[in-house]
């Protein structure tokens, strides 16, 4: 079992779960980081920091890494998903994904978004060429070189689009007051759109519905919603836990439900309703 260090204070709880599941299960495998980039094609430097919370891994290691454990990608997969938004909202947009090698460090720090391959190619080119060339002196400076080419055209690629922007916003001028008369009633109809819920339990064949939904592996977390969400929050009253309002919406409340009931059930307690907390829920 490996001594993991602390986790970083302002990590976001969502992104800290993730990060706590890849450790289990790197420890499951019972692999080094060494042996783990060989089998996934990621480099032992990159494993350090997604395992410890410096980097979120992009989603083709947290792939290899379930399939190595011998789990569902899928379910790691939405874990990520979820992390990946809590990345974005707490710490800024989440890093550019680590290449699976070191060689091919350039072409990953130059494909962060689509707009980088056009507003950024003179710069790229030209800083692929200077990695290449110093590339035998010295691997951490080919690696700077190429941070520093992808930091550029970021920046070229941001101000190409609030370039365009701004052309939008002045050919737009004469339909201002229509659009600011659409948005002035948007909350409105969105309000009397939003979809309503009623829970109609009932036992069938010894499980308990909701009648919303049949599901009983939809992976939720924190943020997702629609029908499956309702579904869980009628069985959480069901079970005497109230996840707040039924409005199908995965929030706080429904998280701290979901927690209650997964440890009144003897399970991990992570907040996500997956297959075996579907399965406490309906019995």
């Amino acid at each position: 079992m490996s001594r993991w260090a602390v986790l970083p204070a302002e990590l976001d709880p969502r992104v800290r779960q993730l990060v706590v599941r890849l450790r289990r299960l790197k420890d499951h495998s019972g692999l080094s980081l060494r042996q783990l980039a060989a089998r996934t094609g990621y480099s032992p430097k990159s494993w350090e920091r997604y395992l410890g919370g410096r980097s979120l891994p992009p989603p083709q290691a947290v792939e290899a890494l379930a399939r190595i454990g011998g789990e569902d990608p899928t379910r790691w997969l939405a874990l990520r998903e979820v992390a990946a938004e809590a990345w974005g909202n707490g710490r800024g947009e989440a890093p550019a994904a680590d290449a699976p090698t070191l060689e091919a460090a350039m072409p990953e720090a130059t494909t962060t978004a689509p707009e980088i391959l056009t507003a950024g190619a003179g710069a790229g080119a030209g800083a692929a060429a200077e990695a290449t060339a110093g590339g035998a002196r010295s691997p951490t400076r080919s690696l700077r070189v190429a941070l520093v080419a992808g930091a550029v055209a970021l920046v070229l690629a941001v101000s190409s689009t609030v370039l365009l922007a701004v052309r939008l916003l002045g050919a737009a001028g004469e339909t201002a007051a229509p659009l600011a008369a659409s948005a002035a009633s948007a909350p409105a109809s969105s309000s009397q759109s939003a979809p309503a819920y009623a829970c109609r339990v009932e036992r069938i064949d010894g499980r308990w519905y909701a009648g919303i939904s049949p599901t009983r592996g939809a992976v939720l977390a924190n943020g997702h919603a629609g029908p499956e969400v309702a579904e869980a929050q009628c069985l959480l009253r069901r079970a005497g836990i109230s996840p707040g309002g039924i409005d199908g919406i995965f929030g706080p409340l429904t998280e701290a439900a979901v927690r209650r009931a997964q440890q009144r059930a003897g399970l991990v307690v992570d907040g996500i309703i997956g297959p075996h907390t579907w399965k406490a829920l309906r019995r």
